[in-house]
């Protein structure tokens, strides 16, 4: 992991290149460290959701040290976002101020921002502060993890192969919102007498619905006719369609978007080989 992975004309130019994964040599030290954070931010988290309850059996000096980790990741995240916010000006699509307005609205700046901000405001201006919206709060770390999507290729593979696949998988929805709300009134035609506390009503059946179409089959509530069961039979076997469709749509977005990377992999190293092959011509025996 290069610390320097190409030579600049100013300070910024150093930043971005720091910064920035996209940059010749890719991964480096500084990419690695806040990887490295992330991952220990959602490790914190974890640890910190146990270490607050009254019933712990964690000991008590676990706690302040959680909150020293998350307060140095959050001033960390805070830098971080300063030094690329500064440095964005190397990017043609971030020059000047339009372009440093676009880059604050664009969805990773945003991510950016909710994974520190919240916390950092709260700890300067409210730094007593209590009350179970601290839970909420604590929540916005998984913004964190949207950091991973510049420095993790199978992030950005995943969400390439998502956008890909966007109108398909929304086609999918549709469908699969169609057949939610045509099972719950069918069983509320069939069951709403027999069991009205659980399909009495459109919203109430919405629930079995779910459950079933989605083949978790949760079993807490189930149609007692025979005429209903064999609704509901129906609805489960509609069900494996449900799961089926999306998954496909996606396995097929996956292996498009891997061999387009594959074949574009394979050409950059065909147009590098022969490169060098035409210096060694021109330079001669």
């Amino acid at each position: 992991m290069p610390l320097i992975n190409r030579k600049h004309k100013t300070i910024t130019g150093y930043i971005h290149d720091w910064l920035e994964p996209d940059a010749p040599g890719g991964f480096n030290f500084f990419s690695g460290l806040i990887v490295a954070l992330v991952v220990i931010s959602m490790i914190s988290l974890a640890i910190e959701t146990e270490a607050t309850r009254a019933d712990t059996n964690l000991p008590a000096w676990i706690d302040p040290i959680i909150d020293h980790v998350n307060t140095f990741i959050v001033y960390a995240f805070a830098i971080e976002f300063a030094l690329r916010f500064l440095s964005e000006g190397e990017d043609p699509r971030h020059r000047f101020i339009t372009g440093r307005i676009r880059f604050l609205f664009s969805p990773l700046a945003i991510a950016d921002v909710l994974a520190f901000a919240p916390e950092l405001i709260v700890m300067h201006l409210m730094p007593e502060a209590a009350g179970p919206w601290l839970a909420g709060l604590r929540a916005l770390r998984l913004f964190r993890l949207f950091k991973l999507a510049r420095y993790v290729p199978a992030f950005g593979i995943v969400g390439a192969a998502v956008t890909r696949a966007g109108m398909p998988l929304f086609a999918a929805l549709c469908v699969a919102a169609a057949q939610v709300y045509v099972a719950a009134l069918l069983l509320f035609f069939i069951e709403g007498d027999t069991k009205p506390e659980a399909f009495g009503s459109v919203p109430r059946a919405l629930w079995w619905a779910i459950v079933t179409l989605t083949t978790v089959g949760y079993g807490d509530v189930y149609p007692e006719t025979a005429l209903g069961r064999f609704a509901a039979a129906l609805v489960a076997l509609a069900g494996i369609g449900i799961v089926a469709m999306p998954t496909g749509i996606l396995a097929s977005a996956f292996t498009e978007e891997f061999r387009e990377r594959h074949e574009a992999q394979q050409k950059r190293a065909a147009e590098a080989a022969k490169a060098q092959e035409d210096q060694v011509d021109l330079n001669g025996p």
